[in-house]
């Protein structure tokens, strides 16, 4: 006698911020993918809701995908937490402060959270590189090119690139911010002990750099986006297939590389 073994459920999505940039494209590979079902859509105009919260109350959702904006990220998070939805952040522009109230709600609320700065894989592989590296070097700081109407420094990708050098060690510099003399502002802002430059120019979409040095010698490891959403598109669908049964948050594409 033949059995027959009932199909797994799809994956049942919500994309804030369809209308946008990556939310877009990232809605259309959401549409195209045999485990993944597009069941609501938030942006301003356009869309199915104009709330997260409107859209997470008519339809049963499993995981929001936010590609907002920094107003927006925290309120829309929060919401989905608030009813037991997963959620992978690919908005820039939340602070420590905000990750660590992100972390304790979805951990309250037995849910997961991923939160990448950059979703590409050239920026993880990036990120997993730095960390190695400032394993055996002393000395650091990023650079953080953006776009010039990007409203938010540094943009999420340096900001999680700081963050994770800073829990390695911080780096040595041979005269403290504290005793610099003119203007300290000119050193940068520090962001975990890691001294961060952002600069906004037209023609950048997100560049991120870090120069690692010593006695004599330089090493740069820098990623550029282009012109197209196209890197962030895979590396979002790998963090929707892996934060549920996730709790708490998970920060970085790189951390869910094998």
């Amino acid at each position: 006698m033949e059995s027959h073994r009932p199909e797994a459920r799809k994956l049942r999505i919500c994309v804030a911020g369809i209308t946008g940039w990556v939310g877009r494209p990232v809605a259309d590979a959401i549409k195209a993918a045999a485990d993944l079902d597009l069941v609501s859509g938030v942006a301003r105009s356009d869309a199915d809701f104009s709330s997260v919260a409107d859209a997470l109350d008519a339809v049963p959702t499993d995981v929001l995908v936010d590609y907002t904006s920094a107003a927006a990220v925290k309120g829309n998070v929060e919401a989905a937490i608030q009813r037991k939805v997963a959620v992978v952040i690919g908005t820039s522009g939340l602070s420590d402060t905000d990750f660590a109230d992100i972390e304790a709600l979805a951990r309250e609320r037995g849910v997961g959270v991923i939160a990448g700065g950059n979703f590409s894989l050239t920026a993880a592989l990036m990120l997993r590189c730095a960390v190695e590296v400032a394993r055996h070097l002393q000395c650091w700081e990023v650079m953080d090119y953006a776009s010039a109407g990007k409203s938010d420094a540094p943009s999420g990708t340096a900001r999680e690139l700081a963050e994770r050098l800073g829990a390695v060690h911080a780096p040595t510099l041979e005269i403290p911010i504290e005793a610099v003399q003119g203007l300290r502002d000119a050193r940068g802002a520090t962001v975990r002990e890691t001294q961060v430059h952002s600069i906004r120019l037209p023609s950048f979409v997100v560049s991120t750099e870090v120069v690692f040095a010593a006695e004599g010698e330089r090493l740069s490891l820098r990623q550029d986006a282009g012109e197209s959403p196209a890197p962030y598109v895979g590396g979002t669908l790998l963090a929707i297939r892996a934060v549920p049964g996730r709790v708490g948050l998970t920060r970085g594409l790189d951390q869910l590389l094998s």
